[in-house]
């Protein structure tokens, strides 16, 4: 890991920090291949449950693409593989929080999004800043099934900042609070992850991206077979064991 990126194990959880406050942790290159390297890490490490990614700082999250790079290099159309983006061209297979430490623009919204659940400092600040500058964002098509509508075409075509408790409010962010408490905050809902059945853990976030990409009942028989594993698994029969028997469940992930 470059000092861009750093990587670090909290118990079961790993957390990952854009460490650029000085180009407010912008996705240039040095960042960009820090995160490839620690989303292959997380996901190889079978110590690691659950992901939290964060930035350095009080101003930013992630300010999006670094412009002055892009300029230098007259980027026209992005390759699919320039920023590692979760469920696109990275697989992780195991839950991520983004916890939002400021503002999160253009390719900074993309990395919370990708992330499975968010949390927020109170003054954080979301946008789809990319119509200022004439760049696209093809990307936020997922945001379909995480905003109304019209709301999804207010940030899209303003380009204007969303503050954290309004998106709170709208459902996109999971909690809002004061930056002191962000990642103690985020470190306690993964605690809370990571101490479930890891199969069922896998099989629940699988059965959510299904159902937002297939009709009902494909989406049912679908979910059906991707909780298979976790039911025929050694960890189904110690879940019930362990209440009967009045402890803490040891799952051991088969």
């Amino acid at each position: 890991m470059s000092d861009a990126v750093l990587y670090e194990m909290k118990g079961q959880v790993a957390v990952i920090t854009i460490n650029q406050p000085d180009r407010r942790n912008a996705l240039g290159i040095a960042v960009r291949q820090g995160l490839w390297d620690a989303w292959d890490r997380f996901e190889k490490d079978p110590e690691a449950k659950v992901a939290i990614l964060t930035g350095t700082g009080e101003k930013a999250f992630c300010a999006g693409m670094d412009l002055k790079e892009m300029s230098a290099t007259t980027l026209r159309i992005p390759p699919r593989g320039l920023v590692p983006v979760i469920g696109d061209n990275v697989v992780v297979t195991k839950p991520t929080i983004a916890a939002v430490n400021g503002v999160a623009f253009a390719g900074g919204f993309l990395i919370s999004q990708m992330c499975d659940l968010c949390i927020a400092a109170d003054h954080a600040t979301f946008g789809i800043t990319e119509a200022k500058v004439g760049r696209g964002s093809p990307w936020a098509t997922p945001l379909i099934h995480m905003l109304p509508q019209r709301v999804m075409m207010e940030i899209l075509l303003t380009a204007a900042p969303f503050p954290a408790q309004r998106l709170y409010e709208l459902g996109y962010i999971n909690k809002v609070v004061p930056l002191a408490d962000l990642l103690d905050e985020a470190l306690k809902m993964a605690n809370l992850i990571a101490a479930n059945a890891p199969l069922t853990v896998q099989a629940c976030r699988r059965s959510v991206y299904m159902a937002t990409e297939m009709g009902r009942s494909a989406a049912l028989e679908a979910a059906r077979a991707a909780f298979d594993s976790a039911y025929l698994s050694e960890d189904a029969q110690e879940g019930p064991r362990a209440f009967a028997e009045k402890r803490a469940p040891v799952w051991k992930g088969r």
